[in-house]
């Protein structure tokens, strides 16, 4: 099961029994895997500060889970090829998401414990927020690219009636340069080969006698080719339509097929180069991103130098754009861990008081034993807040002040974590 919850109680000895007692009950039924959360001693400020800022890393946690989520699914789109593998890209400093999740060390270098909690908060949210804005920019580009391309590419792939000719014709299968003649592509249905020979020379007045010959075929049918007086051109197509030949809109233009070809190779050329862009553009806005509180060029390049490494030994697509959302993913999953860390400490101190004294504890739920977890969870301590553990024994029960309709409230500090990021 993907889905975590990060809860704390206070610290003092009796509480400390009833950690004692829910791992107990919790691991003999076999009712959720137990660890605990290592916060460190945060500068706690002034109540009504921490109150702000509690709304504050609330809107702060939805936006970066919201911004994750779109990078996780953004990797899946570039990785269309190996979607099997997907999930193996989603690391976190180097390790699968529960390895960084169960053994969360706060970060030291990036968020300094020393300044106030309010600059944390901004440090994470700008952190993210520039990131967004990264993906943004540099995946519109992209796709607008990709989109290009593939709208080209579908042109090599359709039938004769609508894909590109530009690989397929030939000068010397047209009449040019000529006042009073010109040669027309003709798509006939398979079926209507021995029609089409029997009848082209009669379908208008003036059809050079002998003059088709078919120049390409798909499973549909056959392109063929016929010349003729430019005076009676549109009586040929109409008379075509009726026997259900179509001609196509076709001339050909020597410098134009050209270009179609030369666009075709630059709009590939242009997407390997936009891969390279993305990883440069990354590592020098993120390097200059929050001073301290972000990695230096060197280090995202060692870990995309990893992932690199790792990408190899599985046999996965390369390329610097996915190596970017993976260096990426990781910087942004981290600071979600972070603020979710930071809403564990705020909230402890809001409802345990000072001087500052909880445990946190990261539970993942047995898929089966959720309800029963719940309320083992309530009965250990309840002791906390008999009022909202009344309230969760008997939903029935109205408590003026406690709106548990707009979110979830329990005797403990809770924060859930789900990790089904794909989904």
């Amino acid at each position: 099961m993907s889905e975590f919850w990060l809860i704390s109680a206070p610290g003092d000895k009796t509480n400390l029994q009833a950690w004692e007692k829910m791992n107990t009950v919790t691991s003999k039924s076999n009712l959720s895997n137990n660890s605990k959360f290592h916060i460190p001693d945060l500068k706690v400020g002034t109540l009504d500060a921490l109150v702000g800022l509690s709304d504050e890393l609330g809107k702060l946690d939805s936006f970066a889970e919201s911004v994750i989520k779109k990078i996780a699914q953004y990797i899946g789109e570039v990785m269309e090829d190996s979607k099997d593998k997907v999930q193996e890209n989603l690391l976190a400093n180097g390790v699968d998401l529960i390895s960084y999740l169960t053994r969360f060390e706060w970060d030291m270098a990036k968020y300094p414990i020393k300044q106030p909690l309010k600059n944390i908060s901004e440090a994470l949210a700008k952190q993210v927020t520039q990131i967004e804005a990264d993906l943004k920019t540099r995946s519109a580009a992209y796709n607008n690219i990709k989109g290009n391309l593939q709208s080209l590419e579908k042109k090599t792939v359709g039938n004769l009636l609508t894909r590109t000719l530009a690989d397929i014709v030939h000068k010397e299968d047209f009449v040019l340069n000529s006042e009073y003649l010109i040669t027309l592509l003709v798509v006939v249905p398979k079926s209507s080969y021995l029609q089409w020979q029997k009848t082209y020379e009669s379908l208008s007045d003036m059809v050079v006698p002998r003059s088709t010959k078919m120049i390409a075929e798909d499973a549909e049918g056959g392109l063929f080719t016929v010349t003729l007086f430019r005076k009676v051109m549109d009586d040929f197509k109409a008379k075509a339509r009726e026997n259900r030949f179509m001609v196509r809109e076709f001339y050909y233009d020597e410098k134009e097929l050209k270009c179609e070809k030369e666009e075709l190779m630059k709009l590939a050329s242009d997407k390997k180069q936009q891969y390279w862009q993305l990883l440069l553009a990354a590592c020098l806005s993120t390097s200059l991103r929050n001073g301290f509180m972000v990695p230096t060029v060197s280090g995202e390049l060692h870990l995309a130098h990893k992932t690199e490494a790792w990408e190899q030994q599985h046999d996965l697509p390369k390329g610097p754009l996915l190596r970017w959302l993976k260096v990426n993913f990781s910087e942004a999953f981290v600071a979600w861990i972070h603020v979710k860390a930071l809403r564990v400490f705020v909230e402890s101190v809001l409802r345990y008081g000072l001087p500052v004294n909880f445990q946190a504890m990261l539970l993942q739920p047995n898929r089966k034993s959720v309800k029963r977890l719940r309320d083992v969870l309530n009965v250990v301590f309840k002791h906390l807040d008999e009022v909202a553990a009344a309230s969760i024994m008997d939903p029935g029960m109205d408590i003026p002040g406690l709106q548990l309709s707009n979110q979830e409230y329990y005797p403990y500090v809770y924060f859930k974590i789900d990790l089904s990021l794909l989904d």
